[in-house]
């Protein structure tokens, strides 16, 4: 039976950090490792997820230099075949890892697997749509459609272990990178019946956020494994970042 390990990084997210927990408790593949990271949060995270602690395998609890970092923390520690992480103000729905598994075993020689439905959910949970992302290769990442689903995605841990786990000097578009050069080891697979994940949107987000920081770490990466000017992956940054210094000069939100 494959080993599951699912790591999630937190500061300060006691608004949703409790749904999270759950949607892994309810998991209903059961050989799940689960791990919280947590970058010393001052607000009542750790009152929640101390609630919770007979039934999470590791918590750490102390000052960090980040998501990454928080990431690569749990990656180092989780035991699992299958490794993935969940942010603590996204959840998984009850088979998530059961589905994944499946596709794992169906196809071992993946390094990343994931379902291409996404519920994106607004702060009260509420649904405001599903797209649909189907990545079929490391070539449509750089040069077709940069989009990825990290919610309900997982990666062979021995992979993980090649690579030296998450650049820990990319602050946005970490899971980007992370999956291009893990495609550079195996295939990825994905899941299509119906949502395995939900990402939470609401105004703190990174992605909400990040604005043209987000849009040059994300072009940055592209660059960096080849994608060129001509690409459909660098116009569409182009046009986001225009967008986004028109929002900025006439103060639009």
């Amino acid at each position: 039976m494959i080993r599951v390990s699912i790591i999630t990084p937190s500061y300060n997210q006691a608004e949703f950090i409790e749904a999270t927990i759950q949607s892994v408790l309810s998991q209903t593949y059961k050989n799940i490792q689960y791990i919280i990271v947590d970058g010393g949060s001052t607000d009542s995270t750790m009152d929640i997820v101390n609630r919770y602690k007979d039934k999470i395998d590791i918590v750490i609890h102390e000052k960090d230099n980040g998501q990454s970092d928080a990431i690569t923390k749990g990656f180092k520690l989780a035991d699992g075949e299958l490794v993935g992480w969940l942010n603590s103000d996204d959840i998984l729905y009850p088979d998530c890892v059961e589905q994944i598994v499946r596709l794992a075993e169906q196809f071992p020689d993946g390094a990343i697997y994931y379902g291409s439905l996404l519920n994106v959910i607004d702060r009260l949970g509420n649904i405001i749509r599903t797209p649909q992302i189907v990545i079929n290769s490391r070539e449509t990442l750089i040069h077709e459609n940069y989009s990825l689903i990290q919610q309900g995605s997982f990666y062979r841990n021995s992979h993980l272990k090649k690579i030296g786990y998450v650049d820990k000097t990319i602050h946005y578009c970490m899971d980007l990178d992370l999956w291009l050069r893990l495609l550079e080891h195996g295939n990825i697979y994905h899941y299509d019946i119906k949502p395995l994940g939900g990402f939470r949107m609401w105004e703190e987000t990174k992605t909400a956020t990040g604005g043209e920081k987000f849009l040059k770490d994300i072009e940055a990466t592209l660059r960096r494994y080849g994608a060129v000017d001509g690409d459909t992956t660098i116009r569409q940054i182009r046009r986001y970042m225009l967008k986004c210094r028109i929002k900025r000069m006439f103060h639009i939100k």
